[in-house]
């Protein structure tokens, strides 16, 4: 039977600091977050809830061109397609929309090639649902790029969207939830004005 650390072999002693260091590392670490996406997107939710305006929500249920055109809309409509695992679909048409502005004819061809090997052949990490023609012809159109190389493929799959995703979206508890928000009031004239605009008078005390 060991006496002492002093009696230990020395490799049971490395052994051994090896197990208290291990055991010190453990401690120290912080504890593991289960699920951190799903609170990610609670937060954004919330966050995005906050910035949006009332009034500008009406007018999302009336298109999705209503929506997609506002930059807190498509935010919370990305959010949207993000719970149901379609989120290639609004991330495709906005790299659609990033790339018509595109003016330099080396980048608009890098990025072309970049969009179609992202979401559009048959092996791409975003594959969107896209019939063979369309592919195709987007395909042949990149042998000489422009701004409306994209056109077609981005015109059917916004047709997608506005048929599937987006009635989805109206009906939802998040866009329901932001039709709900009380509008935000404007401050009354006068509240605007404040003591500035109060008219000046000179207090006179009574005589007695």
């Amino acid at each position: 039977m060991c006496k002492g650390f002093a009696a230990l072999p020395a490799t049971c002693l490395k052994s051994a600091k090896d197990i208290k260091h291990k055991i010190g590392f453990l401690l120290q670490k912080p504890e593991i977050q289960q699920h951190p996406s799903a609170d990610n997107s609670k937060e954004e939710k919330a966050t995005e809830i906050q910035r949006t305006d009332p009034a500008e929500v009406k007018k999302w249920a009336e298109s999705l061109h209503n929506l997609v055109s506002n930059e807190g809309g498509l935010s919370i409509f990305k959010t949207f397609l993000k719970t149901e695992f379609s989120q290639e679909n609004i991330e495709f048409w906005m790299a659609c929309e990033e790339y018509r502005r595109i003016t330099s004819k080396e980048t608009l061809t890098s990025k072309a090639w970049e969009i179609y090997y992202t979401y559009m052949d048959v092996k791409s990490p975003k594959e969107v649902n896209l019939d063979a023609v369309t592919r195709e012809d987007t395909k042949r159109n990149l042998k000489d790029v422009g701004p409306s190389s994209f056109d077609e493929a981005q015109k059917k799959i916004f047709l997608l969207m506005e048929k599937d995703s987006y009635r989805r979206f109206i009906k939802s508890n998040l866009f329901l939830d932001l039709l709900q928000q009380p509008e935000k009031r404007k401050p009354s004239d006068a509240k605007r004005r404040g003591w500035k605009n109060m008219p000046n008078f000179i207090y006179m005390p009574q005589r007695v």
